[in-house]
């Protein structure tokens, strides 16, 4: 019956059995952090029993998408997305605001996270336009398509704003790389990255210069000498770049070194102009716009920002700044509940930092210190293992498909659930910054759930008709 209308044995169960796996250990980890002696074990008020009525809704949904027609997905990709714009516009009028960002909808005493459905319509919409026939990335106009695809969302989720959530969205950057996008961009981006963290971590300018001419220098040598002289020249920025790392630990800052710096780079612009006129002026204007980068990247945080959005900088990047009992404490307590857990952990239930409330937001965003402090480091290899196989089965899946749509649209997921995965187990470890987003299936929330089984429940649907391309 199922298969005539829609759902075959073509469906690759093993994906979803890993899928149900993370569900499933996810739900046992929120009642854990819900569960109080005493109480009754199961109520639909309590944090498990939502999650549970969501799970119930999502698996329903799931089974819904796979009965649709495979082709609707690509036929309504961008429809989609400007419905998921919509929405993402619309909360911004009537959403609901909590803890100081407008992200919600409030419908029937729940609420319904919009931006978790954006990365649905993004990611159709990205596989729709890459996987058409007109499309060539080598073109202005194509690579501004892809990008405005991908920075729309991002610009209607900031202005709520949720920075986490917006961040999400560049995971598209690695689809588009696979796809062609000319990986320049990808350097300047990477360096400009650099340069803000630079600029944000350093108060002696001095400390940009030195890495704004070991690049240039790096780069220079590499054009003008031979291959001998080149590794020669670079051997000497690297140690040059240890020894000043070294000292920064132990000593002032040395305008001698600037100086040093400064000779590399001179060398560089004097020998490249024999070759090159043009070279010092393109070297001269990098320098001038990196430095432009990274010391407005230091104003912005000093002038601009609040208090409380520096702070979570700093616990990411300078947690030497913050107050243990302030801003620090969190990322505090989380690095404490995962040690505490050992190798084998305090046993299911058994969690006293998890039960007595000293992680904030422990059924969300820290829901991973709770595996940590009950199950140890086994339940935390568990956990990464059972992620890593599912983003391998996704690769694998995407790497079958006859339809270029289908492809792209596999390593779309594999990215978001990468980034999700990544950026909350690192903020829990203080790897990455504090910015709010959800474990893939284990978080409680019903929009993150519903969104990823959606997008999850696409994916099957596309592979299990891959024959028929």
């Amino acid at each position: 019956m199922l298969q005539k209308r829609g759902i075959d044995r073509n469906v690759d169960w093993p994906t979803f059995s890993i899928f149900l796996a993370l569900v499933t250990l996810g739900w046992v980890m929120i009642y854990a952090v819900d569960y109080e002696e005493g109480q009754p074990l199961l109520t639909l008020s309590s944090s498990a029993g939502k999650q549970l009525i969501w799970m119930v809704i999502s698996f329903a949904t799931m089974l819904i998408v796979m009965l649709i027609d495979w082709k609707f997905w690509r036929t309504f990709a961008y429809p989609i997305y400007g419905v998921t714009l919509a929405l993402l516009a619309g909360v911004l009028l009537f959403g609901v605001t909590i803890k100081g960002a407008t992200s919600w909808y409030s419908i029937g005493g729940s609420t319904i996270q919009p931006s978790e459905f954006a990365k649905l319509g993004a990611c159709l919409a990205m596989s729709a336009f890459l996987s058409s026939t007109t499309t060539d990335l080598k073109k202005w106009s194509d690579q501004l398509i892809a990008l405005g695809i991908l920075i729309a969302p991002i610009v209607l989720i900031i202005l709520q704003p949720d920075a986490g959530s917006a961040l999400v969205f560049m995971s598209l950057l690695i689809v588009l790389y696979r796809e062609g996008f000319p990986s320049i961009y990808y350097v300047i981006g990477f360096t400009m990255a650099v340069l803000m963290i630079m600029g944000l971590i350093t108060e002696d300018p001095r400390l940009i210069w030195i890495f704004l001419f070991g690049i240039g220098t790096t780069y220079l040598s590499h054009l003008i000498f031979d291959k001998t002289r080149f590794y020669v020249i670079l051997a000497a920025i690297v140690s040059f770049g240890l020894w000043w790392g070294a000292r920064q630990a132990y000593f002032e800052p040395n305008i001698s070194l600037v100086s040093l710096a400064s000779l590399f780079g001179g060398l560089s612009i004097f020998y490249s102009w024999k070759k090159s006129v043009r070279l010092p002026a393109i070297m001269a204007s990098a320098i001038v716009t990196c430095s432009a980068l990274a010391y407005g990247a230091n104003y912005a945080f000093n002038e601009i920002l609040k208090p409380h959005q520096q702070d979570r900088i700093n616990v990411w990047l300078q947690p030497d700044k913050c107050d243990p009992r302030g801003s620090l404490y969190n990322l505090i307590q989380s690095k404490m509940a995962i040690s505490a857990g050992g190798f084998s952990g305090r046993g299911y239930l058994n969690g006293t930092m998890t039960r007595l409330n000293y992680v904030p937001e422990q059924s969300t965003d820290f829901i991973f210190t709770s595996v940590g402090e009950e199950h140890g480091f086994i339940g935390v290899l568990v956990v990464l293992g059972l992620f890593l196989f599912f983003l391998l089965q996704i690769m694998r899946l995407a790497e079958r498909q006859r339809s270029t749509f289908s492809r792209i649209y596999a390593y779309a997921f594999a990215g978001i659930i990468f980034i999700h995965v990544v950026i909350n187990i690192g903020m829990t470890m203080g790897l990455a910054p504090v910015i709010g987003i959800p474990l893939p299936f284990i978080s409680r929330g019903g929009s993150s759930l519903l969104g990823f089984t959606i997008m999850l429940g696409i994916l099957l649907k596309l592979d299990s008709k891959r024959f028929q391309i």
